[in-house]
């Protein structure tokens, strides 16, 4: 009885994946130092990808013990209501991380400045820079996105409204192969790219902010995928979904993102 559980909270146990994380991400740091540095002699990713390595496994052990938790009834509703603040403050992070490149995709658009000198006197997009077309593969990206984040909602509500788990199954797979296929036609836009990420301030903010857009795409459905696998083996009930919330949230954002980048950065910055 001195040990019986009488509150809300989850007490955690002593856990290794907070210090191997920490470590794991100061290899990583180390060795990309290591693997860029000019003074280095013949440069090796090894150390590098040794860190991530480490990274990659704190990862899946610790969303795994999280995933065990939830279903052995530690997430209670004061659990839950704290896993949410926690999250949206993640996002509120990631929407401060791309205002940064926004910014400074704003600035140079508005203010151009010549190869010669700091005054505003350069054209945009810089001369020799040929950009794409908006209306043609970017169109059908967002498109492919927006339909994503459609496929998502789907499953949500025949989860939490009608506990059709059949149709859970349906919508996350249809979002997750429209996340793959958006990232593939992104990355056939990029070999098509008549502009390089070096040498001109318009590929390098390009890059920089639909590259980073790429990577949340690409955590985003892998994110999509593990949800899907928990939801084919009965993890999640209308109740008790949190996980599956928290994907939901961050595709949305990511769609939300997407359509700023589409129409400042194809659009307004041609």
């Amino acid at each position: 009885m001195a040990h019986q559980k009488n509150h809300d909270y989850h007490v955690l146990p002593p856990s290794i994946w907070p210090f191997l994380g920490s470590l794991g991400a100061f290899v990583m740091l180390f060795g990309m130092v290591l693997w860029i540095s000019p003074s280095v002699a013949n440069p090796q990713p090894w150390v590098f990808l040794i860190g991530l390595v480490m990274v990659l496994y704190t990862m899946f052990g610790w969303w795994s013990d999280v995933v065990h938790e939830g279903e052995s009834g530690d997430h209670t509703p004061v659990v839950v209501i704290g896993l949410r603040y926690g999250f949206i403050m993640f996002i509120m992070s990631e929407v401060m991380l791309f205002a940064a490149f926004f910014w400074t995709f704003f600035k140079h658009r508005m203010y151009p400045m010549g190869p010669d000198s700091p005054t505003v006197d350069g054209v945009w997009p810089p001369a020799g820079i040929e950009t794409f077309d908006p209306w043609h593969l970017p169109l059908i990206n967002t498109l492919i996105l927006l339909l994503s984040g459609c496929a998502v909602t789907w499953a949500h509500h025949a989860l939490v409204h009608e506990n059709n788990r059949k149709d859970v199954v349906t919508g996350l797979t249809l979002a997750v192969v429209l996340g793959v296929v958006f990232s593939f036609l992104q990355a056939y836009e990029y070999s098509h790219a008549a502009f390089g990420f070096s040498g001109n301030i318009y590929g390098a903010t390009f890059f920089m902010a639909t590259g980073l857009h790429g990577f949340h795409v690409i955590v985003g459905t892998i994110f999509l995928f593990v949800c899907l696998l928990r939801a084919r083996a009965g993890h999640f009930t209308q109740k008790q979904h949190t996980g599956f919330e928290a994907a939901a949230w961050y595709w949305h954002f990511v769609d939300v993102v997407w359509l700023f980048l589409f129409f400042a950065i194809y659009v307004w910055g041609r």
